[in-house]
């Protein structure tokens, strides 16, 4: 079966005049992009982030991104590109986007709840399954409130960053993905949430750590929360991180 030509490639330049950046944003991004530099998550220019913004002409908007060869870290806002998402082609911005934004878009395609994405070459989350952990171990009660969603597990051999297709068979059960031996990505629906849930995500690894090596040299077993009670904390989420306002009636 002959499989039709996409009608634009990755990276094409294709600056549009209905396309028009919205400084504000980009500054948040940047604000953002700085803030995951400053806690120690941001090695070289590997990794990036992804806000969607709507627009009119676009179903499923644009995307405000990391162009290639330039960190979160050093990033100013005259760096940040636009993008369209279901092609890549660069709609405003000088410079091309990496491999990790095909990934980042193709989760924007498929989450119409998802507005931002983060991707991040964790430090401890790469040692802790290079140690022969299998998965991340919960044992505080925020964690499951914030994320919501269980964590996907990806092997090493897979990469989907180069090769999206796998990305629709588990998209919609996670908002958050573990790829061993490579980093992780999280998602959000605002680029606050998802913020938050990368710190909250890296916070557990990191007792986990404390935790193990504690109970290894106390001859103790750690304890952790039961797949049970993450459960129906992921779906107590909204009510207890985000409640609201309660206004009574006028009599």
């Amino acid at each position: 079966m002959d499989i039709a030509e996409p009608p634009f490639q990755v990276n094409e330049y294709a600056p549009d005049p209905a396309v028009k950046f919205d400084r504000s944003i980009a500054q948040n991004f940047v604000r953002y992009a700085h803030m995951l530099a400053a806690r120690g998550y941001v090695q070289s220019t590997l990794g990036g982030m992804v806000i969607r913004v709507a627009h009119p002409d676009f179903a499923d908007g644009l995307a405000y991104a990391k162009p290639a060869g330039v960190s979160l870290e050093e990033m100013g806002v005259d760096d940040v590109v636009i993008t369209d998402i279901p092609y890549g082609r660069v709609l405003h911005g000088n410079a091309a986007t990496s491999v990790g934004h095909q990934m980042n878009r193709e989760i924007l395609r498929l989450r119409s709840d998802v507005d931002c994405v983060i991707h991040l070459h964790h430090d401890e989350t790469i040692a802790l399954m290079a140690a022969g952990c299998e998965e991340i171990k919960s044992f505080s009660l925020t964690f499951s409130y914030l994320m919501q969603k269980p964590i996907a597990y990806l092997p090493a051999h897979l990469n989907v960053e180069e090769d999206v297709a796998p990305i629709k068979t588990f998209i919609q059960d996670t908002n958050c993905i573990v790829m061993k031996r490579h980093g992780i990505t999280v998602l959000g629906r605002t680029v606050s949430e998802c913020y938050h849930r990368v710190n909250s995500y890296t916070s557990e690894v990191k007792r986990q750590l404390i935790v193990e090596l504690l109970s290894a040299a106390k001859g103790t077993q750690p304890e952790y929360i039961t797949k049970e009670e993450m459960e129906w904390m992921f779906s107590q989420g909204d009510s207890v991180v985000y409640p609201k306002l309660i206004r009574r009636a006028a009599k």
